[in-house]
């Protein structure tokens, strides 16, 4: 195994770590392993990416602050990464329930200019973003009561990602919303310490939340990128033909995520219902949105009101 510095060969390559929170096999699984096998391809073998799911090098937020100070070489992680306090808090402006008009809307965005300056401004923050993935449209599971409105929110105790959107806005509908790591989440729901959870369909199946939840409402509240991530210190380490290997690997590979969601969504649904799962869509949109009101004033302040505006109105 050859280390930094070193010449790295197909018989003696670079081994590096791409660490993911969520579980083998689904969306961003996928794109990370065609990535790993992307670049070992175009390096003739000299760099091999091995790839770390569910969580076994730690959660998005700590793999991230890993990637910093160079622990780590790579991580696909959502906002909860990208977007922690020590990186760019303001790119948590993705995560604000029903800021995108739908799933055409939200590609379209991260795929334009929009996307492309998320990911330059990554920079000086220690780490690099490469490309985008997709972990997908994000729809709520309880163990209690179906979920129509944000009326059938008041109250209830769910969990999501360590962002502040996500607590903010769910707050908005009235929820008793509490950030929390996905790698602890499973036990969490099954102890009770959470009523609900969100989370992208596949996600849900893969992780068996169908198990310790009842409803599944399909909300599509958020749409939630995913971001390709490199250590700068170890991007730095890389030859320029390499560095352009590996941004051009991560756009190629983000659409992995996209196809494996688009193939799935529906058998994930599907599936779901046969394990048990009541689900619900009649979902009141437009009065979910009419609620997010309540908190506008707080994301313009955060993340501007022109950014607020830019994101809506993009039309691709």
């Amino acid at each position: 195994m050859s280390r930094p510095g070193e010449a790295a060969t197909s018989a003696n390559p670079r081994v590096l770590r791409l660490a993911l929170s969520g579980p083998f096999g689904m969306q961003i699984s996928r794109s990370a392993t065609d990535f790993a096998a992307a670049v070992s391809k175009a390096t003739n073998g000299r760099l091999r990416i091995d790839v770390y799911s569910n969580g076994a090098l730690g959660g998005e937020r700590e793999t991230s602050e890993d990637l910093q100070t160079g622990a780590l070489d790579f991580a696909i992680a959502s906002s909860a990464g990208y977007g922690a306090p020590s990186i760019v808090p303001k790119l948590g402006v993705f995560d604000i329930p029903f800021l995108f008009r739908d799933l055409n809307h939200a590609r379209a965005t991260l795929d334009g200019p929009i996307g492309t300056e998320a990911l330059k401004s990554l920079a000086g923050s220690g780490v690099v973003g490469l490309g985008w993935a997709e972990n997908g449209m994000r729809q709520i599971s309880s163990a209690t009561k179906p979920v129509r409105s944000p009326a059938d929110l008041h109250g209830i105790k769910i969990r999501v990602p360590q962002t502040d959107a996500m607590v903010a806005g769910f707050r908005a509908l009235g929820a008793d919303a509490q950030p929390y790591s996905f790698v602890d989440l499973y036990a969490a729901l099954a102890d009770g310490t959470f009523e609900a959870q969100e989370n992208p369909l596949g996600v849900i199946r893969a992780s068996n939340f169908d198990k310790v939840q009842k409803y599944l409402s399909v909300t599509s509240h958020v749409y939630s990128p995913a971001m390709f991530m490199v250590s700068e210190r170890i991007f730095k380490s890389f030859s320029a033909e390499e560095q352009a290997i590996l941004q051009s690997c991560a756009v190629t590979s983000g659409k992995v995520s996209r196809a494996f969601n688009d193939e799935n969504e529906k058998g994930d649904l599907d599936e779901l219902r046969k394990r048990g799962m009541t689900v619900i869509t009649d979902i009141d949109r437009g009065a979910f949105a009419a609620e997010m009101n309540k908190a506008r004033g707080q994301f313009e302040a955060t993340f501007g009101k022109d950014t607020l505006a830019a994101i809506e109105n993009y039309k691709g």
